[in-house]
């Protein structure tokens, strides 16, 4: 039998909330992240609803000058999967493919040194906890990227809940403005960013390892690279924003410096369309290590770290901004994928 086609459907009802799939690891999610390349300062708030489970993951982190983070983290309970509201933090659509809104109110804990959050709970207990207000627009700059795979006459491709990290996957490059306030700071915030959202079954530790750069240097310029492993098998993918369309990256390699801890500090990459090839460097200017924990049926305990790094990128004598993120299975102690070339 000849091969199924596979197209990807995007509808504006996607950017609400779905019917939650019948299982327990259904996770619906939005992520969005904003910098002001002048000041280097940004942030970047992540809401996944896990109903199935009873529960969101609830996460704000805010990058303020200094190498300083404002971070918290949550599992407020919720009861359906009717809003992406939850511990505070809400992010709502006011127009589909165009316009968000993000609030939060809440405390946040104060990090001088983000390294800390390697041991959350000391993290936590040894640092001050502050009063924030968010209040951020995000607008869309480039057309919408992604959606639902499916098969052309619409049936739904099926996948084993136990080993997904998401079902259907869009992203977009955003302008982002308003204000975050941390305890007494003020940050006017007028950046640029990215945003996406993912709905389906999930588990952290469905892939082996991942290196995930979104990054902007302006309304007509932008990339996000992403290398993907699981056990061995890697996918390279993502897309340039030029001449206002997306194109798809064929091609890309991330090739990583480390510290003692096996953070990246730096990255020089490689990436290739149908019409261009792209160099672009980055420099983390600062990181906060979080980590994703769970206990198989059969007892195995499974740790996950993901490295959420703000990073300085330059590509064709441009300067931009965005994130480094890194995630790997830890296994013995070590990140799986620290000495695998990407």
């Amino acid at each position: 039998m000849a091969d199924r086609k596979i197209i990807t459907v995007l509808e504006p009802e996607d950017e609400y909330t779905h019917e939650p799939d019948p299982v327990p690891n259904y996770n619906e999610s939005m992520y969005l992240n904003g910098f002001d390349l002048e000041r280097e300062v940004g942030a970047w708030f992540r809401i996944g609803n896990r109903v199935n489970e009873g529960y969101a993951e609830m996460t704000v982190c805010i990058y303020l000058p200094g190498g300083r983070v404002a971070f918290l983290y949550g599992r407020p309970e919720i009861t359906s999967n009717n809003e992406m509201k939850a511990g505070g933090l809400e992010i709502a659509v006011v127009t589909p493919f165009e316009h968000l809104k993000i609030n939060y109110d809440g405390k946040v804990c104060l990090l001088d040194e983000p390294g800390q959050m390697a041991n959350p709970r000391e993290a936590f207990k040894n640092n001050p906890f502050v009063e924030c207000e968010v209040r951020l627009d995000v607008r869309g700059v480039s057309p919408m990227y992604g959606g639902l795979p499916q098969y052309e006459d619409g049936s739904p491709i099926e996948t084993d809940s136990e080993k997904s990290f998401a079902k259907a996957h869009y992203e977009q490059h955003t302008a982002v403005t308003g204000t975050i306030q941390v305890g007494d700071e003020i940050i006017e915030m007028d950046g640029l960013g990215l945003r996406d959202k993912s709905w389906g079954p999930r588990y952290w530790q469905a892939v082996s390892w991942y290196r995930w750069l979104p990054m902007i240097f302006g309304p007509d310029f932008a990339m996000m690279l992403s290398i993907t492993d699981n056990d061995g098998k890697t996918r390279r993918s993502g897309m340039v924003l030029e001449d206002g369309e997306y194109h798809h990256i064929r091609d890309c390699t991330i090739e990583s410096e480390w510290d003692e801890n096996h953070y990246q500090t730096s990255m020089t990459c490689w990436a290739k369309t149908d019409h261009k090839e792209y160099e672009v460097t980055g420099d983390v200017i600062s990181m906060i290590p979080l980590r994703n924990r769970r206990t198989t049926p059969d007892g195995e305990q499974l740790h996950t770290r993901i490295t959420e790094a703000m990073t300085r990128y330059e590509c064709n004598g441009r300067k931009g901004m965005g994130m480094s993120e890194y995630l790997d299975q830890v296994v013995d102690g070590r990140p799986i994928g620290a000495d695998v070339p990407s």
